[in-house]
């Protein structure tokens, strides 16, 4: 799945198997459009038990809204005990700090964010907008009392969307986008393949030509990503093939179309050599997504950590064992649990396990049949490859 260099349009130049990506919108309160009543939420004042109800005041016509699968709590939605009553949103914001000012648990954001009619683009958050805590219909939630100033200017839009509050830092998937990639199992062996080197070279690099095979159909100009696959990845659980390690090696685009192809390499990160694998998706990492805790029950293992690092910290990405075959979508948060060690019992005699320590948050952005990749968004204690991810407590 895969990787590709930082580039402003998060182009991954390669991505594992298909997995439905649908439009990720910041609304998962999509019926919430009529006005209602908000008050604000005093210092002094509980929240009051919350209903996970939601009107449904939508026409026919109207397409339907992103809706993450809300599991309903009993309890008043956890605030932060220093949360503000109003937040101006700044420069360099993600939804998850924002989350986290106003809430002890971020995953909990899709059930408090309320969308506010009277601005563009509701679903979306700018820098510059004023965020407000108010009570709607007895439940606290979250909702833009003012937009910021370029959004509300007659003129055309100068700002592009792109400017929007995304879900998770893209300075911390650019490391994903440059050096990690993880192929399915089922992917690897069907990709085309590089075959030989135009001339007497044994390694290819930028401005080289190459041939390639398994590109049958494909019309000349169509573009590739050229990865390199190297260790399998088993699933610790039952020792189950579910992909290959693999590094980003270059692109290039079909010069001549046919079987063997021509393939002119446009950049490259290091040599292409023979039996190098291409990918011909391009597609992007949605970075406009609600965190939330699965709808499913989660119990998986991380299985790589990309940059091969062996103590993983905050914002770096993880490659898991569970995927949409198990329940885990996009935006869903999991707690990880750090392996408990087996000691000596000195009193009793044995050996006993430790329990597993909770050790840090990890929210997924890329999820695939079997594997998914997470950004670690907190790590209070040191995480490793093998230790476990379960739903959020």
């Amino acid at each position: 799945m895969l990787t590709k260099s930082l580039k402003p349009s998060l182009r991954l130049g390669t991505l594992v198997l298909a997995a439905a990506l649908s439009a990720c919108s910041l609304n998962p309160f999509g019926g919430d459009d009529r006005p209602q009543r908000a008050e604000p939420i005093g210092s002094s004042a509980p929240p009051p038990p919350r209903s996970m109800s939601s009107d449904s005041g939508r026409t026919a016509q109207e397409p339907a809204p992103y809706q993450p699968n809300l599991v309903r709590v009993d309890e008043p939605v956890p605030l932060a005990s220093n949360h503000p009553n109003e937040y101006v949103v700044q420069v360099g914001d993600t939804l998850w700090d924002i989350a986290a000012t106003f809430l002890n648990d971020p995953w909990f954001w899709p059930e408090i964010w309320y969308v506010n009619p009277d601005i563009e683009n509701p679903h979306l958050i700018y820098p510059g907008d004023v965020l407000g805590l108010v009570y709607v219909d007895g439940q606290p939630r979250v909702t833009t009392v003012r937009a910021g100033t370029y959004r509300m200017s007659p003129q055309a839009r100068i700002t592009p969307l792109s400017e929007a509050v995304t879900s998770i830092p893209y300075e911390s998937v650019s490391a994903f986008l440059t050096t990690g990639v993880v192929l399915e199992r089922e992917q690897a062996d069907a990709l085309p393949y590089l075959l030989r080197t135009r001339g007497d070279h044994l390694i290819a690099a930028a401005g080289n030509e190459v041939y390639i095979r398994g590109a049958a159909g494909e019309p000349a100009g169509s573009r590739f990503s050229v990865v390199h696959v190297g260790e399998p990845l088993y699933d610790p659980e039952d020792d189950r093939l579910v992909g290959y390690q693999g590094t980003f090696v270059g692109e290039g685009t079909m010069r001549r179309a046919g079987d063997p192809a021509t393939l002119w390499l446009t950049e490259t990160t290091q040599e292409a050599k023979e039996g190098d694998r291409l990918l011909p998706e391009t597609l992007e990492i949605p970075l406009n997504f609600f965190p939330r805790a699965p709808s499913n029950q989660i119990d998986g293992t991380i299985i790589s950590v990309v940059g091969g690092v062996t103590q993983i910290g905050q914002y770096q990405v993880v490659v898991l064992n569970r995927g949409t075959s198990d329940g885990l979508s996009i935006g869903d948060v999991l707690t990880v649990f750090q392996a408990g060690r087996v000691v000596e019992d000195r009193i009793a005699g044995g050996e006993v396990r430790l329990p597993d320590e909770e050790a840090g948050t990890v929210m997924m952005f890329k999820v695939y049949d079997e594997i998914s990749y997470g950004l670690v968004m907190e790590a209070t204690q040191a995480i490793h490859v093998l230790d476990a991810v379960r739903n959020p407590i």
